[in-house]
């Protein structure tokens, strides 16, 4: 679906809860009827109103499903040139679409399993060696 580009200043026009568009990976969403269903609450979307909302986004490490409702709201895109420095999220344009929008919270979780189990294994080992040595 081709959209229509849209500077930063006609976006962050619509920072409110009767009007919500958000700026994700390069991308402009219309998240306005999505704000009463939001499971973190309308006001977790219109804080991320006014500036590239893509770290926001990323960092709660939304479901695919999630990922999947956001093709409802897509408006357009946003015009990366007429975002001020001070609102972009510091995640290149590039990587919106270099990346699978899952890998990164998939590898942490596995990550985060992995980690533990780990530190058992050796605190397990370093005890049944321990045990063997002489007084």
């Amino acid at each position: 679906m081709a959209g229509k580009h849209y500077a930063f200043e006609d976006v962050i026009k619509h920072n409110s809860k009767q009007d919500c568009w958000l700026i994700i990976s390069g991308k402009v969403y219309d998240v306005t009827p999505f704000l009463e269903e939001h499971p973190g609450g309308d006001e977790v979307l219109t804080q991320s109103t006014g500036k590239d909302a893509t770290a926001d986004f990323e960092d709660v490490g939304h479901s695919n499903d999630a990922q999947m409702k956001m093709k409802e709201f897509y408006v357009g895109d946003i015009d990366e040139s007429t975002i001020p420095s001070e609102h972009k999220s510091g995640i290149s344009p590039q990587s919106y679409t270099t990346t699978s929008v899952g890998s990164s919270g998939d590898s942490s979780k596995l990550f985060l399993c992995i980690v533990p189990l780990l530190v058992l294994a050796v605190a397990f080992v370093l005890r049944f060696y321990s045990s063997k040595l002489p007084a």
